[in-house]
């Protein structure tokens, strides 16, 4: 699906252009275009990304190709921007979607393949502001992005205090808690692999270094800069938390075995005076020669000793 805004002097003034249309208007050097691909065709691709803006093929390359990291490359005429949005069409507790995103002077172009909250709450707000310039697009888009994190991030503390309560509890799978663990692992250090590339992307931006922001933008890209940097040290503090909480699962595991180990050490020690006994008198005679009532000595040495061990290990809580 392509979908195209047209804004003149901060003002939305045309929708969803024709090709040759959308032609006309980046050769109108008053007007600014906002272009967005939706999951497009190879025909589609090839008419907008090529036919009509004329971007670099290895811009094309990296924007059709997914990435597993944002970056950022510099062309003459325009930016080429690869960020990480939520998607929320998956069924996996944690999964990114990746938004490319060309800007230039006059003209917006985003790509993504699968529908984006991002894309379509700056789709629904453009006709109800002006000062629309393509940075500050590309500002609103960035902003609802990095806004869509939070409720991932209150999804993982949730996951994250109950797995602590989890590891602190005796009931439950150990096998799953296990699971549990790793999981939720896997996906901060996910988030930890987006983030900080993608606050790298915006430092970038943030700086000034690039000619099509412009300076009174600057602050509102460093306050993103500064919401991903929040997003980044949150994140690291889970991941500590989680680790701790994994260590102390470790620890109560090898206590627990630690404990089954003591058990059975005990098990065998207040077994040892009858396997000494019963060795040394098991021979079969009919009156022991060094003992008279021999047998009865016997046993009651043995149960006298078992006793006297089960009493010492009970007292050192072995069992």
């Amino acid at each position: 699906m392509i979908r195209s805004f047209i804004f003149s002097e901060g003002k939305l003034v045309g929708r969803d252009l024709e090709l040759e249309a959308l032609r006309l208007v980046l050769a109108d050097k008053g007007l600014v275009a906002w272009v967005d691909l939706e999951n497009p065709t190879d025909g589609e691709i090839k008419e907008i990304l090529e036919g009509v803006f004329h971007f670099h093929p290895l811009a094309i390359e990296d924007c059709v190709t997914p990435s597993l990291l944002p970056k950022i490359e510099d062309y003459d005429d325009y930016l080429f921007m690869v960020t990480h949005a939520v998607d929320y069409s998956r069924t996996e507790k944690f999964a990114t979607t990746e938004l490319d995103l060309f800007l230039g002077k006059e003209f917006l172009v985003t790509f993504h393949r699968t529908p984006l909250k991002s894309v379509q709450s700056s789709a629904e707000r453009v006709g109800k502001s002006t000062a629309r310039g393509p940075d500050r697009l590309a500002h609103t888009l960035l902003d609802q992005l990095v806004d869509n994190y939070q409720p991932v991030m209150d999804e993982l503390h949730a996951e994250l205090e109950e797995l602590e309560e989890s590891v602190l509890a005796e009931e439950g799978s150990q096998q799953k808690l296990v699971n549990e663990l790793l999981a939720v692992r896997k996906d901060f250090t996910r988030l930890r692999q987006i983030v900080r590339p993608q606050r790298d992307v915006i430092e970038r931006l943030a700086r000034g270094d690039s000619k099509f922001i412009r300076t009174t933008l600057l602050p509102y890209y460093r306050d993103l800069r500064d919401n991903l940097a929040r997003l980044e040290e949150i994140t690291i503090g889970y991941q500590e938390r989680l680790m701790m909480a994994f260590d102390i699962y470790l620890n109560k595991a090898a206590f627990q075995a630690n404990q089954g180990i003591k058990f059975l050490t005990a098990i065998t020690a207040v077994t040892i005076p009858v396997m000494v006994v019963g060795t040394w008198y098991g021979q079969n005679f009919k009156n022991m020669p060094e003992l008279e009532h021999g047998y009865f000595w016997a046993l009651g040495i043995t149960i006298l000793c078992t006793l006297l061990t089960a009493i010492y290990l009970k007292k050192k809580k072995w069992f």
